[in-house]
């Protein structure tokens, strides 16, 4: 790698796909292909054991459940020299929860620096911490986000981004902010920061398939948590409680888990889809006003489509991935590539464990690799914005729920241009104006509403 102070991006990530990286590229006759484009002009992520040493990094935490505990202790394993500066959430046992988690790692966060109610954010961001972390419930994110850049963070932000066009348009504006301050923003759209998948990218990139022509994509699981009314809660607190089932606070689940396989699909087509259409339902959900189910068929143009379907009810076939289809062949995206026959023509190969025997899977968990991505783009100074990205796929996500929600076929320019905007329009800690239209379940065949 250069020495000079200012290295170039491209060069840099092609040097580190090529001798830095975690896995072992599988040798057959689709390397042999002259004029391969390279992981420099594909913009692949570097693929790293640990972040290099720089200047000492302060973090500030905003949103402290299970998924934001999580992203902060992936943030701190991403290298050396990182620090907890900040805690924000909503509710002062959530930031305990996590306190206590860092007590067992000898590390401890002042109360001064610790941040509840629904303005903890602002707080967070008037201190000095470098980085911050977007963790809380998805509807929050374009206004945490808007507030970070203003502050001038580089940024974390977990996936959806957004749980409306109104939030995804606000998103794409900051990420423009973001990209002009030459703050740098990383999302937790995992897949694309996991080596298997990037490897396979490369070679479908490559030609290795052929033209993609179509796609199925899935995320079916059993039913996730959920929350009963307690006495003492009101309207708002029970809802942002339960925050998961509700679908102005999540978006639903096809934004909440299948985002991820949306999002591959979109990678590996090279493109957004067209318009969607589809359907769901709700059938054994107990709280909130999700759905239980979405069968969604986006349209990529000119013949090409991506079937997207995603279930979370208890005891059925469950699964979760992807398949594209191409001209020579087909991928499952992750880790193989096929003839039509079904013969395997390419295949990653895992890393060794400690005692020699293969692994079945990537040796650095990408909800580290991210993290390792953002502290190496600030330490080095190459710039990573991934904003916009993520918010064209949340936006697919989208799409592909308001077909299903309206039972209409929905346009990319419609839900670009939409004015739907999930959510009370003020947010307080009482009882909540109309609380029963929060907890109605949408009806295919109604008008997609503002």
């Amino acid at each position: 790698m250069s020495n000079k102070k200012k290295i170039n991006r491209r060069k840099f990530i092609e040097n580190t796909a090529i001798a830095g990286g975690l896995g072992i590229i599988a040798v057959n006759a689709l390397s042999s292909c002259s004029k391969k484009k390279t992981a420099e002009e594909l913009g692949l992520p570097p693929v790293l054991d640990h972040a290099p040493k720089g200047k000492k990094l302060k973090v500030g935490l905003i949103g402290c459940g299970h998924r934001g505990t999580g992203a902060l202790m992936n943030f701190l394993s991403a290298g050396p020299g990182l620090e907890v500066g900040a805690l924000a959430d909503v509710f002062p046992d959530k930031i305990e929860g996590v306190r206590e988690r860092l007590r067992k790692y000898k590390m401890d966060v002042s109360d001064d620096v610790c941040f509840s109610g629904l303005d903890g954010y602002k707080k967070v961001m008037e201190t000095d911490v470098d980085v911050v972390l977007l963790v809380t419930p998805p509807y929050f994110r374009p206004i945490h986000f808007k507030a970070a850049i203003e502050a001038k963070k580089h940024v974390f932000m977990e996936k959806p981004v957004a749980v409306d066009p109104v939030g995804i348009r606000q998103v794409i504006a900051t990420a423009r902010a973001a990209k002009t301050l030459g703050l740098n923003v990383v999302t937790g759209t995992q897949r694309r920061h996991q080596e298997d998948y990037i490897r396979t990218f490369e070679q479908v990139a490559n030609g290795a398939i052929g033209e993609p022509l179509a796609a199925k994509a899935y995320w079916n699981q059993e039913h996730v948590w959920f929350r009963r009314r307690q006495p003492s809660w009101t309207d708002m607190y029970y809802m942002l409680r339960n925050w998961n089932n509700f679908s102005w606070l999540s978006g639903d689940h096809i934004l909440d888990t299948h985002i991820h396989n949306i999002d591959i699909i979109n990678w590996f087509m090279g493109k957004h889809p067209d318009s969607a259409l589809g359907y769901g339902g709700r059938a054994r959900r107990e709280t909130g006003n999700q759905y239980d189910y979405f069968s969604i068929d986006f349209n990529y143009g000119n013949g090409k489509f991506s079937h997207s379907m995603t279930r979370q009810i208890d005891n059925c076939a469950n699964g979760v991935g992807e398949l594209v289809m191409g001209t020579k062949g087909y991928t499952n995206c992750k880790n193989a590539i096929y003839d039509h026959d079904g013969n395997i023509i390419w295949q990653y190969e895992y890393p060794n464990d400690k005692d020699g025997n293969p692994m079945k899977q990537v040796k650095i968990t990408p909800y580290i690799q991210e993290h390792i991505h953002l502290v190496t783009a600030i330490r080095t100074n190459i710039y990573v914005n991934e904003a916009e990205r993520t918010a064209i796929s949340n936006l697919t996500a989208i799409m592909g729920r308001e077909a299903a929600y309206t039972g209409k076929r929905i346009s990319w320019d419609e839900i670009m241009s939409s004015k739907l905007k999930l959510g009370p329009k003020e947010i307080t800690t009482g009882n909540v104006k109309d609380m029963k239209k929060y907890e109605t379940v949408p009806i295919p065949g109604t008008a997609l509403k503002s």
